[in-house]
């Protein structure tokens, strides 16, 4: 199992030094990655919120190892054609250390600016999105007549260092179905639980039918066993203390888990603080 660091992109972690600060003590503490979220807003919160790109580059700047990206990107609200410049610009300066998450995203970001809210809709430009931006990935001449997207004879470069991309992995709650489909085509799965909040570690038999259900997705879509490395990323807070961290990591390892992503609790005042972000980190990853 590898482990990353998950924090806002708003209040103390708006800044790029202080983010950059955080990947730089989450490298030197042996984590593998560290992932910033991507909102405008979060529940009404009056914080300073800081660019994801922006933050991601002075993380990538700062270090030399540990693996940088979104948890994550709502590519509906975004143009696919500056999407994919910026994540292939921030995979060159890194040297490819790209990790790209994916998802529908939060309501209120749409909704705060006159967007569309539909789910529907929102899903079709994900799909469409996520399409456009694996072609523009790929340096060629991209030419697309979509729903909600449109390109004529397009080129984007430099292609990132990643090829044929940087690792594509797809968000959703479990257990709908609908999110975990799009992630088997993919490259990984970060599904939250409906039954466990942010930061709570997930029901192991609710994990199990997770992996289940994308294996069975993966192989239909292959035609066969499949064989391509996939991730699984869960998440919470995990213990310490020297064996409790097995007792919660252990049982999630052995239904499928491939990451844990060490996230604070969202009902605590502190979710977007250095300070006991910074104590966490430098404890170092979970000893299972």
């Amino acid at each position: 199992m590898r482990t990353s660091i998950n924090i806002p992109n708003f209040g103390d972690f708006a800044d790029p030094r202080t983010v950059a600060s955080v990947a730089v003590a989450a490298e030197q503490a042996g984590w593998d990655a560290l992932f910033v979220w991507d909102h405008l807003t979060h529940d009404r919160r009056r914080r300073p919120f800081g660019d994801p790109w922006m933050l991601l580059t002075a993380a990538a700047l700062a270090t030399t190892r540990i693996r940088l990206g979104t948890m994550v990107t709502p590519v509906a609200r975004r143009r696919p054609q500056q999407l994919a410049r910026q994540v292939a610009t921030l995979d060159n300066l890194s040297g490819g250390r790209v990790i790209f998450g994916a998802g529908l995203g939060d309501r209120d970001d749409f909704a705060g600016f006159g967007e569309p809210t539909d789910p529907r809709v929102l899903a079709e430009r994900l799909d469409e999105g996520l399409d456009l931006l694996e072609r523009y990935w790929t340096g060629e001449p991209v030419t697309h007549q979509g729903r909600h997207y449109r390109a004529e004879d397009v080129a984007l470069l430099p292609a990132p260092v990643q090829r044929p991309r940087p690792p594509i992995w797809i968000a959703g709650f479990w257990p709908r179905r609908r999110p975990m489909r799009r992630a088997a085509r993919y490259d990984g799965a970060a599904p939250l639980f409906i039954s466990a909040t942010h930061g709570h570690a997930p029901p192991v038999d609710e994990v199990r039918d997770l992996v289940a259900y994308v294996r069975e997705e993966r192989e239909a879509r292959q035609g066969g066993p499949a064989t391509e490395p996939f991730e699984i990323v869960v998440g919470g807070v995990s213990p310490t203390r020297p064996g409790e961290a097995s007792e919660v990591l252990g049982p999630l390892i052995e239904a499928g888990v491939t990451w844990w992503d060490e996230r604070q609790r969202m009902d605590r005042d502190d979710l977007d603080r250095l300070a006991p972000t910074l104590a966490r980190v430098e404890q170092g990853p979970p000893a299972v």
